[in-house]
């Protein structure tokens, strides 16, 4: 008897706690058999390629300095990031901002520009590197529809009356430019910009363009968005934030 119970605690422990056969699963099924690295690639390589693109034209994209017109606050070379992503909300542009525009009237004309080659343009499409060929200008903006903007001798510039104050200005330019295209009073339509370089006397922005249909300004519509930081070279990485001469009071006090 006491045998008979030791034997049959013995093949109850075998059946329930022992451990199981690792020939066969417990489901009856064979394993899966994981796919090699290699075969993934593919596919890991069109869902980054998509969500590049995504990024590319909704959110962020990169875009290439071409020129000193927005020095020292933007050098030649410099990759700044865009924020595409506000004005499908309704946003606009407002003073102070620094943006990327599509060229709205010939503004590059006679300008030679840099061929990219294949491989830029595919990466580019993608917005794996800076936007390659593209007719696109970044300028501050100055003036926003309603108002008036003014430069007289070599400035200080007033938007609806108030002087600026510019540290943002090239070292060694002045506010305003003595040129003739440089002297103006302007009033800013609705739905238009005035925008000017950083750079004052190195910059063909609205104050050159003043003979063209829309008088200098930049149609809101041609927006790409707001630059919102310098991301390359690592020495150059900074925000581009509105200016605290924008916020001074009165500002918004149109005549």
């Amino acid at each position: 008897m006491s045998d008979l119970a030791t034997q049959e605690r013995s093949d109850g422990e075998g059946a329930e706690g022992g451990a199981p056969d690792e020939a066969a699963p417990a489901s009856g099924r064979a394993p899966k058999r994981k796919r090699p690295f290699w075969i993934e690639l593919p596919f890991l390589a069109v869902i980054a390629l998509v969500l590049a693109f995504l990024i590319k034209t909704f959110l962020l994209q990169a875009f290439l300095i071409p020129s000193g017109s927005m020095q020292n606050t933007l050098q030649v070379d410099d990759r700044v990031l865009v924020d595409k992503l506000t004005p499908w909300f309704g946003g606009e542009p407002d003073r102070g901002e620094v943006v990327v525009f599509r060229d709205p009237g010939d503004w590059l004309a006679g300008r030679p520009a840099k061929q990219p080659t294949t491989v830029q343009k595919a990466l580019g499409f993608v917005g794996l590197m800076p936007a390659a060929g593209e007719q696109h200008l970044i300028k501050r903006v100055i003036g926003v529809a309603g108002d008036t903007v003014e430069c007289k001798g070599t400035g200080p510039l007033k938007v609806n009356g108030k002087a600026l104050t510019e540290p943002y200005v090239f070292q060694g330019n002045t506010a305003c430019s003595t040129d003739p295209e440089g002297q103006f009073k302007v009033t800013v339509p609705a739905g238009r910009l005035w925008v000017m370089g950083d750079h004052r006397q190195s910059s063909q922005d609205s104050r050159y363009h003043q003979n063209d249909p829309r008088g200098g300004m930049v149609p809101v519509t041609d927006v790409v968005g707001r630059a919102v930081v310098v991301a390359w070279p690592v020495p150059h990485w900074s925000g581009l934030p509105v200016p605290d001469t924008f916020d001074q009071p009165g500002l918004d006090d149109r005549k």
